[in-house]
């Protein structure tokens, strides 16, 4: 008997309701959930959006400097390249000269070599053509002479 008295005064005492029950705590939780939001907004979020804000304004202001550095370097690049390819076809157009130049050179003392050749030829042939000439003088002095000798000895 004395735990049917328990049992009933816990179901006379207990609440209606179970999971659903609003009652005075819901309200008191929704304030403390606010109240928590204001707070975590002002400490903790509002410092944390400006570091990211800083972050990303440095992050353009470097991509924005980066893009500039870029089209400087290009812009040299190409400055440097339109002097380099002048500089080539000067190069070219030089050594194209001095070949042409040094060529009209090697082709005069070549022009004058061969004159200074063909001129000792010919003297040289001429010189050879007066010694074949009197050689053959000479010769036919000799042999002349030694038919003589040849036919008073045979005469003889």
């Amino acid at each position: 008997m004395f735990y049917s008295y328990n049992f009933m005064v816990l179901l006379g005492t207990e609440k209606i309701g179970g999971l659903f029950d609003f009652d005075g705590t819901l309200p008191v939780i929704v304030i403390q959930f606010i109240i928590f939001m204001f707070v975590l907004n002002s400490i903790l979020y509002t410092p944390l959006l400006d570091a990211i804000e800083n972050r990303n304004i440095y992050i353009k202001e470097s991509l924005n400097k980066a893009t500039d550095l870029l089209a400087k370097s290009k812009e040299l690049n190409t400055k440097y390249e339109e002097k380099a390819a002048k500089a080539r076809k000067a190069a070219k157009l030089d050594l194209l000269t001095y070949q042409i130049f040094y060529k009209d050179i090697l082709d005069e003392k070549m022009k004058s070599s061969q004159k200074s050749i063909d001129s000792f030829l010919i003297e040289t042939t001429k010189n050879l053509e007066k010694n074949k000439d009197n050689i053959l003088e000479s010769f036919d002095t000799e042999i002349d002479s030694l038919s003589t000798q040849i036919i008073t000895k045979i005469l003889n």
